[in-house]
């Protein structure tokens, strides 16, 4: 049977699917390789295929018209996270381990160069970034976001470790939940972003930016809820819906927390039209991927 041929619009599109996935192969590459460089923090399980795929495709799609090179700092800051979230969620068993964790992250922020796997590889990041031109400049709001980072996924998991020991009343509400966003990661992988990629240069113009950005972490960390409810009771991991009245609550709240996103974004087209398209798309990328998807996959 002979396959009909799309026209000239759907070609057009193919197309750019076509170099945005060719974008994510190149991507990719160099995950495995970040990977096959620090083999004790990416284990097979639950380090399989879905992960670093899942993490090319995102960048790939939030900043296409961008090359490997350009989007390099933020997949693997992204990647880094997952470890990250790996080692505090499931491998540590103690508050020690915990500060250990924090203290770490907090002297490779200052320039240490890391003594474990997870330190040595945002020290590498951090090297990186340094080399940017707007390092000077923007390097106390990259300092930040990583402590957020590593603030939020200590207080989760304090959160985690009371609910295990039965004392239900110190889990958070949802707008507590929400205001510890920080631990799903995009704004360090962001800020990470446009430091490497030198689009913005001044805190002054990054933070309504950040703000931006930090907004859609919030709707990103519910759209996320809403598609890995099943997997977080497997696993033991938090989830929004395990806070709320019920999945329509949360729904709702994603959807809200979306038309705030838009309403921070269109401001930003006329001075920072890559960076506002990239957090739309940022946005609209994980809502697509999350409705079939996960980056874990099956354990």
């Amino acid at each position: 049977m002979a396959i009909p041929l799309a026209g000239r619009d759907e070609r057009e599109a193919a197309a750019e699917h076509g170099r945005t996935c060719a974008l994510a192969t190149e991507c990719l590459r160099d995950l495995q390789e970040c990977a096959a460089a620090y083999p004790d923090l990416f284990p097979p399980d639950p380090f399989g295929p879905t992960v670093f795929s899942g993490v090319a495709l995102a960048n790939a799609f939030g900043s296409p018209w961008a090359d490997a090179g350009r989007i390099r700092i933020a997949a693997r800051t992204a990647l880094w996270a997952f470890a990250a979230d790996w080692l505090v969620d499931h491998v540590a068993t103690s508050p020690e381990e915990i500060d250990a964790f924090a203290e770490g992250c907090t002297a490779v922020a200052e320039g240490a160069a890391g003594n474990v796997p997870l330190e040595r590889l945002l020290a590498s990041i951090r090297a990186e970034l340094t080399a940017s031109a707007v390092w000077p400049a923007l390097a106390p709001a990259w300092r930040d976001a990583l402590r957020r980072y590593v603030e939020a996924s200590a207080r989760e998991w304090s959160w985690k470790a009371a609910a295990a020991r039965g004392e239900r009343s110190a889990l958070p509400t949802v707008e507590e939940y929400l205001a510890n966003a920080d631990n799903f990661g995009s704004h360090l992988v962001n800020v990470s972003h446009w430091i490497a990629g030198e689009t913005v240069d001044t805190l002054e113009r990054l933070r309504p930016l950040a703000a931006a950005g930090e907004e859609v972490q919030r709707a990103l960390r519910l759209v996320n809820d809403l598609a890995t409810y099943d997997r977080d009771v497997a696993w033991g991991d938090l989830n929004s819906l395990m806070l709320a009245a019920g999945r329509e609550e949360i729904t709702r709240r994603a959807d809200e927390l979306a038309d705030r996103c838009e309403r921070l974004i269109a401001p930003l087209e006329d001075d920072l039209p890559r960076e506002a398209a990239y957090l739309r798309r940022q946005l609209g990328y994980s809502i697509g991927f999350y409705g079939t998807a996960d980056y874990w996959g099956d354990r």
